[in-house]
């Protein structure tokens, strides 16, 4: 099969199924695991270059609606009618039943299941590790102008409790929700954790934080539990969450 990954957490999804060797186009932000690096660029996720999509002629694009915007890109692969399924996860549930799909339309029904499973064992073992764990309430920040923060329905939300920990704004049942500031100083969180959706942590900014009004009234700021995190291992709705799961419990401990 000729695969196309517009998304990186698809890019992600098919290394772990052992399909690398059969992509031959990427979008920009795809940059796990190394062997993906050298293949055709096709842009960034929300504005993918679809005549050369079109021209790479795949068998099936794995495409994605995890960030806003990416509607465009489901709208002109159904006019050209290029191959394609989409996946959009929002809990650990989403992505087991997304490893079955994909697995399903590559023909690696069966790795897919075994590797499925294998996520659900670790979601599950990580959880039972820290279940008697009380971490406190962690504010996720997304996005910092306008501020997004995870909501109910996001696999942040999960990761909060398997670490022992909440979602501060696990209220909103969206998945992700914008907010303002002054609700995070209402929340007063015990931790911080900045994410910034597409964002090298070099370019995360905790100082821009800080500065905000009545910031050092805030408990994770009065105890210095604020944390800068790849975004590549929270925000991307792929197994690799195992890894920022693993990553997080050692910090919060």
């Amino acid at each position: 099969m000729r695969l196309i990954s517009i998304c990186p957490s698809n890019t992600e999804m098919l290394a772990y199924l052992g399909l690398i060797d059969k992509l031959v186009a990427v979008d920009d932000y795809s940059d796990w695991p190394n062997a993906v690096k050298n293949l055709p660029r096709l842009g960034p996720d929300l504005n993918i270059n679809m005549d050369l999509v079109e021209q790479l002629s795949p068998d099936l694009v794995l495409a994605s609606l995890s960030v806003p915007g990416m509607e465009k890109n489901i709208e002109q692969l159904q006019e050209r009618n290029i191959p394609h399924i989409v996946l959009n996860p929002n809990s650990l549930v989403d992505i087991y039943e997304d490893f079955l799909i994909v697995g399903e339309k590559t023909g690696c029904s069966d790795r897919a299941k075994e590797v499925a499973e294998q996520f659900l064992q670790d979601v599950n073992y990580y959880k039972e590790q820290n279940r008697t764990q009380n971490k406190g309430s962690i504010y996720w920040e997304w996005w910092p102008k306008p501020i997004f923060t995870p909501g109910k329905t996001n696999w942040l939300t999960e990761v909060s409790e398997i670490v022992g920990g909440t979602n501060c704004f696990d209220h909103y049942e969206q998945a992700s929700v914008q907010i303002n500031w002054e609700e995070v100083v209402q929340k007063n969180p015990d931790h911080i954790c900045m994410v910034w959706v597409g964002v090298k942590e070099a370019k995360m900014n905790m100082n821009a934080l800080l500065k905000r009004e009545s910031a050092t009234q805030i408990n994770a700021v009065k105890n210095h539990n604020l944390y800068i995190l790849e975004e590549s291992l929270f925000c991307r709705p792929s197994p690799r969450l195992i890894e920022g799961i693993k990553k997080l419990v050692q910090i919060l401990n």
